[in-house]
């Protein structure tokens, strides 16, 4: 993810200047959709790259993502052929999701962090409510890790994924746990 912003501010941030890089074996990208409108199912991508750039203020900060759509796991192999092909995420033409934020607010622990999402020849403007789990010292590497997690929801329809929407819901709950590592 790579967050740059629109509007001036000059808050400070609680993390050291710098592009942070991701520590995928402690971050996920998820999500949450109704079927039937009576139960959900859960699942997650397994291949996805984030970039945090943190600036002296706000202004200078920035998050992008990319994700691999082509990695969805919902626990089923068979449904996981079925939302990859072409009635919904049609990855072979459409390998990748990507998000670019625009604005970042916030103080303490709690952010919201807006920006563009862009799914196939979509882009669409989301937001994202951000916590900010805090900054410790990793005695495996040495160097001080963040942690954040981003809850936020899309409609599928909004990105031309209408496929089904008596048997899906068209509303997508998104979380990402992600944690990254200190510039040295």
């Amino acid at each position: 993810m790579t967050f740059k912003t629109t509007t001036t501010t000059t808050t400070a941030l609680p993390l050291r200047a710098g592009h942070w890089t991701l520590d995928p074996f402690h971050s996920a990208v998820g999500f949450t959709i109704r079927h039937l409108g009576i139960s959900k199912v859960r699942g997650q991508f397994g291949r996805f790259e984030a970039d945090l750039i943190v600036g002296e203020t706000l202004d200078g900060s920035a998050v992008t993502a990319t994700v691999a759509l082509a990695s969805i796991d919902t626990g089923n192999a068979d449904r996981d052929a079925h939302v990859s092909g072409p009635d919904m995420l049609d990855v072979a033409n459409h390998p990748a999701m990507a998000f670019r934020s625009t604005r970042i607010d916030g103080d303490g622990d709690d952010w919201t962090m807006e920006g563009d999402l862009t799914i196939g020849e979509v882009t669409r403007s989301v937001t994202f409510d951000v916590e900010f789990g805090g900054v410790e010292h990793s005695t495996v590497d040495g160097r001080r890790h963040a942690g954040f997690e981003a809850k936020g929801d899309i409609r599928r329809s909004d990105f031309g994924l209408g496929f089904a929407l008596a048997v899906l819901g068209d509303s997508i709950k998104i979380q990402l746990d992600m944690q990254f590592v200190e510039p040295e």
